[in-house]
């Protein structure tokens, strides 16, 4: 079994429930709610471009999957992440967009959030201590030959080569695009995503998420609030409400609607 602590959306974030008609697969339940209908996707295409992040769910990574070190537990870990997160103060990206990251899609602020940055380099070294050390066969994994000095340092270090100075907050909405769909795919994710993201992304939580086994898809184990309770209080209900009831053009939305959809189905 390997863990994993990602940023992920609460259940019924539209941008949560979006998500996962989009990718086809809920984080949470593990199921596959309604396929979405896109303009110019058949739904096997979009099942196909879809399948590297279907595995992992939505999420940002800011710890990557590990398993854990002899010397510890899953119950160590869940009480040392619980602490963590109660030490630390939930923030906002203003803005996330749709971005191309390599061959790839995803939503990536829309300016660095350093806020985000230390949320991820204090998690890394804080929960450090209960990573297993990577096999030989882990570290080939990542082609080292292909890493920069720093990202090199950072695998052998910490696990992973994409953390401190080489982390940059993602959430993958696709896997590798030949360049010729580009256009398409960008339209296609703006026109799904655009309404779902029109306001800052609240980080206000870390999930632990769990492989069971090897290639087995990962879901949300728990979530751990950031900072002290009150600082959860759901105010933000009112608000929301308030903005359905000015007026339809969210809920007419492609994402809207199948948010509608998965909501039904839980």
């Amino acid at each position: 079994m390997r863990y994993a602590i990602y940023f992920t959306p609460s259940l019924y974030d539209p941008l949560s429930v979006a998500a996962a008609s989009w990718l086809g697969r809920n984080v949470y339940s593990g199921e596959a709610p309604e396929a979405p209908s896109i303009a110019g996707f058949s739904r096997q295409e979009l099942a196909f471009h879809t399948a590297v992040p279907r595995r992992y769910g939505f999420h940002g990574t800011i710890k990557a999957p590990f398993h854990l070190h002899d010397d510890t537990s899953e119950p160590a870990l869940l009480k040392s992440l619980m602490h963590f997160a109660s030490t630390m103060s939930p923030f906002e990206i203003p803005k996330m967009e749709i971005a191309r990251l390599g061959e790839f899609f995803g939503l990536v602020p829309s300016v660095p959030c350093e806020q985000m940055n230390h949320l991820a380099a204090c998690v890394v070294q804080a929960l450090d201590e209960f990573r297993a050390p990577l096999s030989d066969i882990e570290i080939e994994r990542r082609d080292p030959d292909r890493l920069t000095a720093p990202q090199f340092a950072n695998l052998h270090r910490w696990g992973y080569p994409y953390v401190m100075e080489e982390f940059r907050f993602h959430m993958m909405l696709t896997g590798p695009v030949n360049a010729n769909l580009n256009a398409r795919f960008e339209a296609a994710l703006r026109d799904f995503f655009e309404p779902v993201i029109a306001e800052p992304l609240k980080i206000s939580s870390l999930a632990l998420f769990i492989e069971q086994e090897p290639g087995a898809p990962l879901r949300v184990h728990s979530q751990h609030p950031l900072g002290k309770l009150s600082a959860h209080r759901p105010a933000v209900k009112a608000k929301a409400s308030a903005t359905l009831a000015d007026g339809p053009h969210i809920s007419e939305s492609k994402a809207a609607v199948a948010a509608r959809r998965l909501q039904a189905s839980c």
